[in-house]
């Protein structure tokens, strides 16, 4: 049926509407903190952590979620009434959550059952509608939420790194180097964030190469946990076994390489067990005196690798990366020892390894790394 010129007209009026409520929630967010972390253990090089937790919605995925609904309004794909639908293991989920409310559309979360129930409860804070799902099933819940609402599927996995203007339009590349301007190094040698959507990187690896400034200079590292299957194909050799998202570092690492990943503007890739990042991210909460995620903790491994490589040089220099997510959501999880035992997690060597590093400045343990080819 064609639509009237009264309908498209409310629609129209209504989509004005709904942008500008997103746009006014940009401006009273502003811009998020960028921290430098002073490690003695480096002298000369420094580490900046952009602290994507104080976003309304708590993480990095705020800029995401904002993004796509956006994209989905712009194409007409998201309407006064629209059900907005997303897989995720929280974040994403509770961002769009967020944004849905705003607008006052309804939300629904197909979610796997092992995501942090802290993160379950934000979800429903703002009015989203839970599906649980095993990691198996999730694809079948999908379809039929779809089915059952007519809703819009949000997509992050396919549209992460085409609804984000990566020139301008303050992403989050164009607000970090702006933050860096007035710092000791400008422009940093490295960039450091996780394989979640593919997004982030994406977005960061463009920017880097439409300003020839930081091109020439800057360079982008994605880390990826044990059994994904990003970092297996950037390096060009079979996956060891079948890949799967990690339940403990959650929000990246993918049973496949998703749509929205551009292997081609990522310089190197590194790989780390969940393990490891775990005990990255408890490290990493005693310097900052608050608690960080655990996708937190694998950034922070690769900058910790990245520094060290420009030590062991005797290059000055600074790297930045990203506290996507703060560590109250994961109070249940990977702050419990009895969870993480559950999960047959055992952090004492890594333990050790960051007391080693408090006391010689030597982390003892190299992360298996590709570079571009």
């Amino acid at each position: 049926m064609l639509a009237t010129a009264g309908n498209s007209d409310s629609q129209r009026a209504w989509s004005c509407h709904a942008i500008g409520e997103i746009e006014a929630d940009a401006t009273r967010s502003a811009d998020t903190h960028l921290i430098r972390l002073d490690l003695p253990q480096f002298d000369g090089v420094r580490i900046y952590l952009k602290d994507e937790s104080v976003h309304p919605s708590g993480s990095l995925k705020h800029r995401l979620a904002r993004s796509l609904i956006l994209y989905g309004i712009c194409n007409g794909w998201i309407r006064e009434g629209t059900t907005l639908i997303e897989t995720s293991s929280g974040s994403t989920a509770i961002s769009e959550a967020y944004f849905a409310r705003l607008l006052k559309l309804p939300f629904a979360a197909v979610v796997p059952n092992t995501t942090a129930p802290q993160k379950l409860l934000a979800i429903e804070h703002f009015g989203g509608r839970i599906h649980p799902a095993t990691g198996a099933g999730i694809a079948q819940a999908l379809a039929a939420v779809v089915r059952e609402t007519g809703g819009h599927y949000l997509d992050q996995f396919t549209y992460a790194e085409r609804a984000t203007d990566w020139r301008s339009n303050n992403n989050i590349a164009e607000a970090l180097f702006a933050q860096m301007a007035r710092e000791p190094q400008p422009q940093p040698d490295w960039i450091v964030v996780g394989a979640g959507t593919g997004g982030t990187s994406a977005t960061i690896g463009r920017f880097i190469r439409y300003q020839p400034r930081l091109a020439a200079h800057t360079r982008l590292c994605v880390v990826d946990p044990e059994h994904s299957a990003f970092f297996p194909a950037f390096a060009g050799r079979a996956m060891a076994g079948e890949a799967r998202a990690s339940q403990v570092v959650e929000g990246v690492g993918r049973p496949r390489v998703e749509p929205s990943f551009i292997p081609s503007v990522v310089d190197r890739m590194l790989c780390a067990p969940d393990a490891a990042s775990v005990a990255s991210a408890r490290w990493l909460s005693t310097r900052l005196g608050r608690r960080v995620g655990a996708s937190t903790g694998l950034n922070f491994l690769g900058c910790l690798q990245l520094a060290g490589e420009l030590h062991a040089a005797g290059r000055p220099g600074a790297i930045a990366s990203l506290i996507c997510d703060g560590g109250e959501r994961y109070g249940a999880t990977i702050f419990q020892d009895d969870w993480l035992r559950a999960q047959g997690l055992d952090l004492a060597p890594w333990t050790a390894a960051f007391e080693a590093f408090e006391a010689t400045g030597q982390l003892g343990v190299c992360f298996e790394t590709a570079d571009r080819r």
